[in-house]
C-alpha cells in the first residue's frame, strides 16, 4: 500500500501577491480539519526540536499544558476527535515560526498573512497607491479649475 499524500502541498507555501479568493461556495472548506492537521504535522516535522520540546514551548506560550501526545493527536489527519483549537494552532505556528502554513490556511478563506516588518512593505505600497490616486485627481482637476477671484476688481 502506498503512503497517503498529506493534505497540504509544500510547493504552494511560498508567499505570493496573488489575491486569495474568499471561500463562499458550497464545500469550499470541506476537509479543512485534515488540512489543519497536516499543517500542524508539517510544522512539527520541520522543526529541529523534539515534539516534547515544542510541546513545552507551546505550553509556556499559552500558560497551559500541551503535551507531546496532544501535538501528535493534533497532527494526525485520521483523528477526527482531536482537532486543534485556533489558539493552540496559533501557538504552534508562533513557536515553530511556520507563518507560511498559517498563510496557506488563511488563503482558503480569502485572507493572507503578513509577518512583522512585511506589514511596512504593505503600508508603503498602500501609501504609493494613495499618492498615485491623488496625483491623478490633481491632473484631472488642472484641466477644469479656474482661479478663485472673489471681491477683486
Amino acid at each position: 500500500m502506498s503512503k497517503r499524500r498529506p493534505s497540504i502541498d509544500p510547493s504552494q507555501l511560498g508567499f505570493t501577491f496573488t489575491p486569495p479568493v474568499p471561500a463562499s461556495r458550497e464545500a469550499d472548506l470541506a476537509g479543512l480539519d485534515r488540512v489543519v492537521a497536516a499543517s500542524v504535522a508539517a510544522a512539527l516535522k520541520d522543526d529541529p526540536r523534539s515534539r516534547h520540546e515544542v510541546a513545552g514551548a507551546v505550553s509556556s506560550l499559552l500558560d497551559d499544558t500541551v503535551s507531546k501526545a496532544m501535538l501528535d493527536a493534533y497532527a494526525s489527519e485520521a483523528r477526527d476527535a482531536h482537532n486543534i483549537s485556533a489558539g493552540r494552532l496559533f501557538a504552534v505556528i508562533a513557536v515553530t515560526k511556520r507563518f507560511d502554513l498559517l498563510d496557506s490556511l488563511c488563503r482558503r478563506i480569502g485572507a493572507a498573512v503578513l509577518v512583522g516588518e512585511e506589514l511596512q512593505t504593505a503600508r508603503l505600497g498602500h501609501l504609493k497607491a494613495q499618492r498615485q490616486r491623488l496625483d491623478d485627481e490633481i491632473r484631472a482637476l488642472r484641466t477644469t479649475v479656474q482661479p478663485i477671484e472673489r471681491g477683486q476688481r
